[in-house]
């Protein structure tokens, strides 16, 4: 199926009340290169257990952009779910070290300041487009929730962005109550002191979903 013949309003109707792994092997069905991006934060495992338990799901390369800022939780949850799951994890991390940065910097810059802005694009966006261009995915699977900001409610399951790569979430319409229960119902580890420098909120975006390119237009 090409992406211009893909329509995305009957195929989100026709998922909408499917399961993650249904959402997941729709997406593998299509038979394009596919990535999965994940954090390790909250409730990251439930997306990865379900690509996983998804059958081509474990072949799956999983893009990890490790900013170098994450808590001692996340990266023992990101070492506790790749080795339970064998996960086909892809590491991308910033060209400059964290202790480099902060001698420059003076540390992460909080949101508004006039630093916060590079330091996004040097610890999340650079090395995610990094990413992009090394593994050329056309199908890209998140694990955003409609209820997680106000740029996503406007999205979908499956939406198609600037750069022309199918996005899938299918933890897209479920809430924390399900994925709690998911968690428990697997016995998955999940990060609780989860923190990204880069979104400071929970309801603001960190950039990877909100961007295009860093090449200039």
């Amino acid at each position: 199926m090409s992406i211009s013949s893909l329509n995305l309003d009957t195929v989100n109707k026709t998922l909408a009340n499917s399961s993650p792994s249904e959402i997941i092997a729709w997406a593998l069905s299509l038979n394009k290169n596919t990535i999965m991006t994940t954090s390790f934060g909250f409730y990251s495992a439930v997306s990865l257990h379900a690509l996983v338990s998804t059958e081509g799901g474990e072949d799956i390369p999983v893009v990890w952009v490790d900013s170098g800022y994450n808590v001692r939780d996340a990266y023992q949850t990101a070492d506790q779910l790749t080795q339970r799951l064998k996960l086909n994890l892809k590491v991308y991390n910033p060209l400059m070290s964290s202790e480099r940065r902060n001698a420059i910097m003076g540390g992460a810059p909080a949101h508004g300041e006039p630093l916060f802005d590079e330091f996004v694009r040097q610890v999340k966006l650079e090395p995610f487009e990094r990413a992009l261009n090394e593994l050329q995915p056309e199908i890209w699977i998140t694990g955003i929730r409609k209820e997680e900001t106000e740029h996503r409610r406007n999205l979908d399951i499956v939406t198609i962005d600037d750069r022309g790569i199918i996005k899938v979430a299918p933890l897209f319409h479920r809430t924390e109550a399900d994925l709690e229960a998911y968690l428990e119902k697997y016995n998955l580890p999940n990060c609780a002191h989860y923190f990204d420098p880069t979104k400071v909120q929970d309801h603001l975006e960190c950039g990877l979903h909100t961007f295009t390119s860093l090449k200039p237009q």
